[in-house]
C-alpha cells in the first residue's frame, strides 16, 4: 500500500466546503467572492493578542505578496497553501509520488493530498514565524501566537475554497490583488501623521518643489505604469491555432497567449524565495545547514529599490566609483534575477500539466467539444502534435517574461510596491475581466460555455 492509500481515509475525513449542486448564476458567484474578499480584509485589522509590536522593513516588501499582514490574523497570509502546491508539484516532477494529474481520480487525490500537508504547514509556519523573531511573543504568549497564526491560515484555506467552489477567480488571487492594491494607493495618497512623517509619494514631490523637484520619487510611479501597461500589451500576444467547429466546417481559431500560464509561476517562485529567507533565519543555529540555507537566502534575496539607488549614488559619487562600491549588490541582483527566471520556468511546466492546459489535455478537450484542426485528422493525437509546437514553447517564454518583469520591478518600484506585486495584480485583476466576461458569454450560450468550462 502506497503512502497515498495509507493517507486517503485522512484527507477525506477533512472539512471541506461543498460545491453547489448546480453552477450559481453570475450574480451570486461575484457576491461570495466579494464576501471572501471583505472577510480577508477585516482579518488583516484584527491583531494578535501576546504580541510586541515592530517594524520589519524588509517583510513589509514581501507580505502583499502572499496577502500578509504582519501582526494580524493573517500574518502567514497564502505562504502554507502554496508552498504546499509547490513542495508537492516537485515530488510529482520528480516521480517521488506516483500521481497522474491527467486522471481525474488522481488529481482529486493530489488535491486532497495538498488540503492534508497545506494544514499542517499553517501550523509549523505559525511556529517558524513567532520562532525566528518576526512575530515576538511576549512572555507565556509563544504557544498562544502560534495558534492565532495557524487559526488564520486555515480560515484562508477554507476561504480559497470558497471563492473557488461558489465564487469567481481564485481566492489566492483576490487576496493578493486585494493587498498590493491596497499597499499601493495607501503608499502614493497617504497624508502625513505628525511632524516626522514626510507622508506619501506625491505628497514628497509636492514638497520637494520648493528646493527643487526631486523627479526619482515619481520613477516608481513610473515603473508601475509601465508594467500596468506592459502586461496588458502582453496579454493580446496570442499565436491562432486554426480550428473547424461541427459538421459544416464552420472556422474559428484557438489562440495561444504569451502569458499561457498566466502569472502563477511568479506567485509560487516568489513563495518559495519568502520561505527560504524565513526558514534560514531559523536554521542559523545549526552550522552545515545554516550556512547553506543562508547562501540560499542570499541568492533568493530580492533587491529591492536598487535602481534608485544606484541613480541617487551616481548623482553623489558618479558612475565609476558607484559601479566599483555597488559591484556586490549588483551581482546579487543578477544571481537573484537568474534563479527566479528558472524558477518561473519549472513552475510554469508543472502548472500546464497540472492545470489541465498541456497539449494532450486541450486535445482531448478540443475533440469533446466537437473542434478539430482543419486539414488533419480528428484524432486527439494527431491534434497534440501541432499543438505540441506551440504550448511548450511559449510557456518557457511565458514564464521568462514574467519572472524578468517582476524581478526588475522589485528593483525599480522602491517602497511603493514590489514588481511581482504589481505584476500579480495586473495579471489577476486581466484575468478576473476575462472570467467575467466567459461566464456571461457562457450564460447567454450554453452550448458554448460547456466548452469553456473544459
Amino acid at each position: 500500500m502506497s503512502l497515498l492509500d495509507m493517507l486517503e481515509p485522512v484527507y477525506r475525513a477533512l472539512p471541506e466546503v461543498k460545491p453547489p449542486e448546480t453552477k450559481n448564476p453570475l450574480n451570486k458567484r461575484i457576491m461570495w467572492s466579494a464576501v471572501a474578499l471583505g472577510l480577508f480584509f477585516v482579518m488583516g485589522k484584527i491583531s494578535l493578542m501576546g504580541i510586541v509590536p515592530q517594524r520589519l522593513a524588509y517583510w513589509e516588501q514581501l507580505q502583499t505578496i502572499i496577502a500578509s499582514n504582519m501582526g494580524t490574523l493573517i500574518s502567514a497570509g497564502i505562504g502554507p497553501i502554496v508552498l504546499s502546491s509547490i513542495i508537492l508539484q516537485l515530488l510529482v516532477g520528480g516521480k517521488f509520488i506516483n500521481i497522474d494529474l491527467s486522471d481525474q481520480r488522481d488529481r482529486a487525490r493530489f488535491q486532497g493530498l495538498q488540503k492534508l500537508f497545506a494544514l499542517a504547514l499553517c501550523f509549523f509556519e505559525g511556529l517558524a514565524l513567532v520562532a525566528s523573531g518576526q512575530l515576538l511573543a511576549k512572555g507565556g504568549f509563544f504557544w498562544i501566537v502560534v495558534l492565532q497564526v495557524t487559526l488564520g491560515s486555515i480560515i484562508l484555506l477554507y476561504m480559497d475554497e470558497l471563492v473557488s467552489k461558489h465564487g469567481i477567480g481564485s481566492g489566492i488571487g483576490l487576496f493578493i490583488a486585494g493587498g498590493v492594491a491596497g499597499t499601493f494607493f495607501w503608499q502614493i495618497f497617504r497624508p502625513a501623521v505628525g511632524l516626522g512623517d514626510p507622508g506619501g509619494v506625491l505628497l514628497q514631490f509636492v514638497a520637494s518643489l520648493s528646493t527643487g523637484a526631486n523627479f526619482l520619487l515619481l520613477l516608481p510611479i513610473i515603473v508601475a505604469l509601465a508594467i500596468f501597461a506592459i502586461i496588458v500589451f502582453a496579454e493580446g500576444m496570442h499565436v491562432n491555432i486554426p480550428i473547424t467547429m461541427g459538421r459544416r466546417g464552420t472556422g474559428g481559431r484557438f489562440p495561444v497567449k504569451l502569458l499561457y500560464v498566466s502569472n502563477l509561476p511568479v506567485i509560487l517562485a516568489t513563495t518559495l524565495f519568502i520561505n527560504i529567507q524565513l526558514w534560514s533565519q531559523l536554521a542559523t543555529s545549526v552550522p552545515i545547514l545554516g550556512q547553506i540555507l543562508g547562501l540560499a537566502a542570499w541568492a533568493t534575496d530580492s533587491p529591492f529599490n536598487l535602481f534608485q539607488e544606484i541613480l541617487l549614488r551616481i548623482s553623489a559619487e558618479g558612475l565609476f566609483v558607484t559601479l566599483s562600491t555597488m559591484a556586490p549588490q549588483m551581482f546579487q541582483a543578477v544571481i537573484y534575477l537568474i534563479l527566479l527566471i528558472a524558477f518561473c520556468i519549472v513552475f510554469g511546466i508543472f502548472w500546464v500539466q497540472m492545470g489541465s492546459q498541456s497539449p494532450e489535455a486541450v486535445a482531448e478537450q478540443l475533440q469533446r467539444s466537437g473542434m478539430y484542426i482543419p486539414g488533419f485528422r480528428r484524432d486527439p493525437r494527431i491534434v497534440k502534435k501541432v499543438l505540441d509546437r506551440y504550448i511548450p514553447t511559449i510557456v518557457i517564454l511565458g514564464s521568462i517574461f514574467v519572472g524578468l518583469l517582476a524581478g526588475l520591478g522589485n528593483m525599480a518600484l522602491g517602497t511603493l510596491a514590489s514588481g511581482t506585486g504589481i505584476l500579480l495584480t495586473v495579471g489577476i485583476i486581466y484575468r478576473l475581466y476575462e472570467e467575467l466576461a466567459k461566464e456571461q458569454l457562457a450564460e447567454m450560450h450554453p452550448m458554448l460555455g460547456r466548452f469553456m468550462g473544459g
